[in-house]
Parts: structure tokens; sequence; C-alpha cells
């Protein structure tokens, strides 16, 4: 199998599982009893968590949570009325776990649109983020066609307006530099190597939010629920596998983007910006494309017809909606996502079958 779908999720790092095993296997404390293998549990979760926090901004705390969706949740959710429960800006191309959340909470939202290379118009920014505006909310690197926003700029627009910001860095986090000027971060283990069902939320140091979990509060800024030390120790180990290897991974996907998009050749076209944009990330549309029939075809290579959480829904994406592709040209899309173990030859090599498959298309056609 060809793994290329690095955006739904990576490959567990064997440094993770070997950290995680003797949490699963042998030691079973509870982290929150005060006996002492409870407090060997703690001291795990506590390296973990100065792990995860060592890619994020100095200035706050980390709760842990079992995964960004609940992190996005609860800042979104836990904003109080009297410092960022005001009204919502966010962009029109945010992940569903933002946007359905936003929806949910009732309050006045602004979807701010994006332009055809995916970056939001700071200047319509502005004129949206205004005195009163309770929060603002943006993705630091798309998770579809893997555009980074200009996170720092529209956090300054956030707080000249006493605004709360919240960046969704779950793409981006241990891959790029995230703004200090953050307020509420997420992010997510399995996204950089580490195991699913656990993530991550930063607080920075004064912000306030209401519990999204009631129950025991074992989570100091407010969240309930018996951590895993297993979980939280292989986010922990990921992290500083990220920390370490973030300038040699950093120069792989370079060299992957740039060979596999020669290798495509002119007949595909590249879904948002050419020059904001992390490289493990090439989303790219060919015109008639039947993109269903390729990855029937490909069955031993892992690809994507666009975000994981929308496939099977039958509806075009709507980030590449929101980038001004047409219904049919959003269909005609295909995600390719790689990292730390993809190499070059697996790559170009399942580019060529996919570029055979939509040539025996078009000749059939």
């Amino acid at each position: 199998m060809t793994y290329l779908d690095y955006q739904a999720t990576t490959p567990l790092a064997p440094e993770a599982f070997e950290a995680m095993l003797p949490w699963l296997r042998d030691q079973h404390a509870n982290p929150h009893s005060p006996h002492r293998e409870g407090r060997r549990a703690r001291a795990a979760v506590e390296v973990a968590r100065d792990r995860v926090a060592e890619l994020l901004p100095p200035g706050g705390r980390l709760a842990f949570t079992g995964g960004a969706t609940e992190a996005l949740n609860w800042a979104i959710k836990g904003t109080p009325e009297d410092k960022g429960g005001g009204p919502i800006i966010t962009l029109a191309t945010e992940h569903a776990a933002v946007l359905d959340t936003v929806a949910a909470s009732g309050r006045p939202t602004t979807i701010l649109p994006v332009g055809p290379d995916g970056i939001v118009d700071l200047a319509r920014a502005e004129a949206a983020i205004r005195p009163g505006t309770g929060l603002v909310a943006a993705m630091l690197v798309n998770n579809e066609i893997g555009v980074i926003q200009p996170i720092a700029e529209l956090a300054a627009l956030a707080h000249e307006a006493g605004a709360l910001f919240l960046c969704d860095a779950v793409q981006g986090y241990g891959r790029i530099p995230i703004p200090a000027a953050c307020d509420l971060v997420a992010v997510s283990a399995h996204k950089i190597h580490g195991p699913k069902g656990v993530g991550a939320l930063w607080i920075r140091d004064g912000v306030k939010l209401a519990p999204l979990l009631h129950g025991g509060g074992q989570e100091e800024p407010g969240r309930s629920g018996t951590l895993s030390p297993a979980l939280c120790a292989g986010f922990g180990v990921a992290a500083r596998l990220m920390r370490d290897c973030q300038e040699a991974d950093a120069s792989h996907v370079r060299t992957l983007f740039a060979a596999a998009r020669a290798r495509l050749g002119a007949g595909w076209t590249l879904n948002g910006s050419a020059e904001y944009r992390y490289p493990g990330n090439l989303n790219v549309h060919r015109p008639g494309l039947d993109v269903a029939r390729v990855m029937s075809e490909l069955r031993d290579t892992a690809f994507s017809a666009g975000s994981a959480c929308a496939s099977g829904s039958g509806r075009p994406s709507h980030v590449l909606r929101a980038i001004g592709l047409s219904d049919a040209e959003a269909r005609s899309s295909i995600r390719l996502g790689f990292g730390r173990h993809t190499t070059e030859h697996e790559l170009l090599a399942a580019i060529d079958r996919i570029h055979a498959a939509a040539d025996a298309q078009r000749i059939a056609a």
C-alpha cells in the first residue's frame, strides 16, 4: 500500500508506539489517583504535556482533550459572555469542526470569503472585525488545500477589536511556527505521527473558558474526564519528534512537492496558492476526471478526493467551492498528502498510475 493521505492521518511513529506500550500492557493506574502508581501515571502525563507545549507559544497552559474536534468545540462554546462571547468571525474554508460548532452556538456570525488562492483578504477582514466582536477563528494550514492563512495579522485585528483569537493549528502544528498572538490553539496527535483519540487546547494565561464537559474537572482549565497516560505519552513523544525532525521533514516535503508537481505536468491545475502553502499537501484538479473511478482502480494507493471528514457525503468540497471551483472541477480534484515516511520513488510511481488512469478515462470518453 502506498499511503498518500497524511492530512487525514499520519502513520504512528514507532517511538510513540513504544512509549505507549507500557501504559497499555503493564501500568494501568488512574493518573488522577493520589497513590504511588497514580502519581507515576500523572508524572508521565505531565512529561507529555511539557513536550506538546514546546511547540506552542509561551504564556499559556495546555489541556489534553479527546481530539481537536473537542478542543475546537470547547474554545468556541466556552468563551464567556463578558470576554469572547459576542459575534464570531471565521472563514469559509474552515473545518466543519469550526463551521458546524459556530452554527450550533447560536451567536451572530460572519463567514468571510477567501480569494481564488484560498487566502482571506485582510482589508475585508478588518472591515468585518469591529469592536464588539467576541471571537475570530481561523485555520493555520488548510486541511484540504494546504493554504497558510495570515494568522498573526488576523490575531492583531481581533485584539484591536477586543476579541479573542482561536487558531485551528491541527495541520500546521510542528510544521510551521504558530504565531504568539493566538489566544486559543487546537492541536491533534494523530496528525503528527501520534495516536488517535487525543488532542489538546492551548489557552493563553488570563483567558477563562466555561467547561464543555462537566464532571471531575481533572484538567486544571476545566476539562473533565480521566486522561489516558498511554495516549498522552504517545502524543508527547510524537511532538518531541516533530521538534527534532522539523528541518529534515520540511526539506523532505519540499523536495517531494516539487517532484510531484513536475511529474503531474501541465494537465493538472493546483488548487490554492502555490506560494503560501504547506508543501506536504498537493491538491490538484484535471478537467473531466472521475476521481471515484480512479480511486476504485488504484485500491493499493491511499489518497483523497477531499477531506476525510467530508468523504462519502456526495457533496463537492466546500473549500474548493470557496476558492471558486465549479461543482465539476471540485469533483475532479484529488488531494495527495505526504510526509516523513513517504519516499520519492513511491510518490512518483503513484502519480504515474494516477496519470495513466486519468489518460485512460479521456481516451475512453
